[in-house]
């Protein structure tokens, strides 16, 4: 039962705010009267910038809607900002659980999740904004931390160690459920300093039992986002090597201009096109800020550490190689983010083909746009070697970026934007807002021409959904609307630089279903439909319901369930809807709150 109360209501917007954090007790208070609460929901508080709360009560998952034939429980909760699960069998039916927590994983100006401040602000408490993984029995008990203590007044936080400064996103044992090394992705992308993010994404080894970390390959491209998830296949390690910036074009978003440009894996033409970043600051794609070399030849691997790096990428090294990061390849690329990736079986209607979830563009920076949809490809280099092509920065889901329906609409988030709190819905100046429209409207291409031919995705998803977990059920899983082959995966859900993507149903913050329907006349069809998501809000922080908020990632376990994990609550700048605004512009833009993560298991009934 939910009861409203009286209080006014003081939400306010904000930009890419740079300014310290807002403190203040009376302003938790003031926070607590603005929403509807669940008996029993707890609010939970960002500790360096109190304003910024949550209503958290995961109870047993019971405001998840899944279909009839399955059931959901809470295996842990209390985390902070889980964002990927691995399982190792120890004897018989037993297994571990192991649950990497991130850390600091949002780097967007001061967002209040300063792990030094922490430290000297709350000496000889564990700091929740740096990473570690927690190993739990298959019943919940906790069994051993590895990763803390580090020092996160250091850039490396001392050796043998997780970065601190975050965010870690991955964890995977190389054989799955049959152990062998546990390799773990982690950076500093997340560091307030000038270029400290910069080349600072590794793939680690991880010692199962004491935590001791030991780098695999180091020096990877750091910027709007690090080296992600992996997978597995032929004695390589596969990774998701996110693009270092928004659209192709280093702008005031990407660290203030300080990011490290895309690197590409192709000889690339830029067009003629450069970008504005106001006070007379333009740049070329694929350029460092503030570089402008229109028409320029960008030889394949520019800025890498190693030949064979490049981003907006999947990549692949050797797992028995001495030196792993002179064996480095580009497997395929093209994408902003392709974040999610999985194989499918061998015996599938895929034929074992590598599967990635890619994360469009936001409204942001030097070149924005709005409405970019997500899409699902499958990747698979050329029979020469070479990687396929999946055609962003110019391509979202295929169509030219330059179609009107990609138009930017104006947003505090925008480079030309001068934010003015009092001109809704942009909240920029008239001026700077018809700035935006005429040097942006419509969105310019950043090469000349595609490098080679483009593949087209499997199929689209919502603009700002978010891909970031893909997994094909096993045959224990199969029940009613979920067929053999089926393919499950987590949408997140958007972070509030653009307005929802739906009125009355927006897409995320939920898991979906990919059923793969054969014909007689040897044609495949795919039905897309919900598989999981909360029956009483978009996320359960809001109104304090036992459900999802960000899900980040999903496996199946030994035991034939759906583990799903949930990062938590964000604030967010608050363009999809007012309930998730940050509460003071000085927290902004994406202050994290610390323990509401949660491991929700989604099983057959009756198992």
């Amino acid at each position: 039962m939910r009861r409203f109360t009286s209080c006014s209501n003081r939400r306010r917007e904000a930009p890419f705010a740079r300014g310290d954090c807002g403190v203040g007790i009376r302003l938790v208070l003031a926070f607590a009267c603005m929403l509807p609460l669940t008996v029993n929901a707890a609010v939970v508080a960002n500790p360096l910038c109190p304003a910024e709360t949550a209503l958290y009560d995961p109870g047993h998952g019971q405001d998840i809607s899944v279909p009839s034939g399955y059931v959901v429980s809470v295996f842990a909760s209390g985390l902070n900002f889980p964002t990927g699960i691995a399982f190792r069998a120890t004897n018989g039916v037993n297994f571990e659980v192991y649950v990497l927590e991130s850390g600091h994983g949002l780097p967007a100006g001061n967002n209040c999740n300063d792990e030094a401040v922490f430290q000297q602000r709350f000496p000889g408490q564990a700091n929740p904004f740096t990473p570690d993984i927690r190993v739990f029995s298959r019943n919940g008990r906790l069994l051993r931390t590895l990763g803390k203590p580090t020092d996160a007044t250091t850039p490396t936080g001392g050796n043998n160690v997780l970065q601190p400064h975050g965010p870690a996103v991955d964890i995977a044992f190389e054989n799955g459920l049959q152990g062998g090394r546990l390799f773990g992705s982690d950076s500093n992308q997340a560091t307030h300093a000038h270029n400290g993010q910069n080349n600072s994404s590794r793939i680690v080894i991880i010692d199962p039992q004491s935590g001791a970390v030991t780098p695999f390959i180091s020096n990877l491209p750091t910027g709007d986002h690090p080296t992600e998830e992996f997978a597995f296949n032929g004695g390589w390690i596969y990774w998701s090597q996110g693009s270092t910036t928004n659209s192709g074009v280093v702008g005031l978003d990407n660290g203030g201009g300080q990011n490290q440009p895309d690197i590409p894996c192709q000889d690339i033409v830029l067009s003629q096109n450069v970008f504005d970043s106001g006070n007379g600051v333009k740049s070329s794609g694929y350029s460092p800020f503030g570089v402008t070399q229109p028409g320029a030849t960008v030889k394949a691997f520019t800025g890498a550490a190693y030949k064979g790096v490049c981003d907006g990428a999947i990549l692949r090294a050797r797992l028995d190689a001495s030196d792993p990061s002179g064996t480095i390849q580009p497997y395929s690329w093209g994408y902003r983010n392709g974040f999610a990736l999985r194989f499918a079986p061998q015996n599938h209607v895929l034929k074992g083909a590598l599967v990635v979830g890619e994360n469009g563009p936001d409204e942001r920076g030097a070149r924005p746009s709005n409405g970019a949809p997500d899409a699902m490809h499958i990747a698979r280099q050329n029979d020469d070697g070479t990687p396929d092509y999946h055609g962003w920065p110019d391509r979202y889901g295929f169509l030219a970026s330059a179609q009107h329906v990609f138009d930017p609409v104006g947003g505090p988030s925008d480079d030309l934007c001068v934010f003015d709190a009092t001109n809704p819905p942009s909240h920029c100046t008239p001026a700077s807002l018809a700035k935006i429209l005429s040097e942006d409207v419509p969105l310019r291409n950043v090469l000349d021409h595609p490098p080679q031919p483009i593949t087209a995705p499997l199929f689209l998803e919502a603009a700002d959904s978010s891909f970031t977990a893909i997994d094909f059920v096993p045959d224990s899983f199969v029940s009613g609307s979920v067929h053999s082959g089926a393919l499950l995966y987590i949408l997140e859900g958007d972070l509030g630089f653009s307005a929802a993507n739906s009125g009355s149903d927006e897409v995320g913050h939920e898991i979906k279903v990919v059923n793969f329907l054969d014909s007689e006349d040897g044609l495949v069809s795919l039905n897309i439909s919900r598989f999981a998501k909360n029956n009483t809000a978009d996320q359960a922080f809001i109104t304090g319901a036992h459900g999802l908020n960000r899900p980040t990632d999903l496996r199946f376990g030994p035991d034939g369930c759906a583990w799903v994990v949930d990062w938590g609550a964000v604030r967010d700048p608050g363009q999809s809807g007012p309930d998730t605004r940050v509460q003071n512009p000085a927290d902004g833009p994406l202050p994290q709150i610390p323990g509401t993560g949660t491991v929700f298991r989604i099983c057959r009934s009756g198992e």
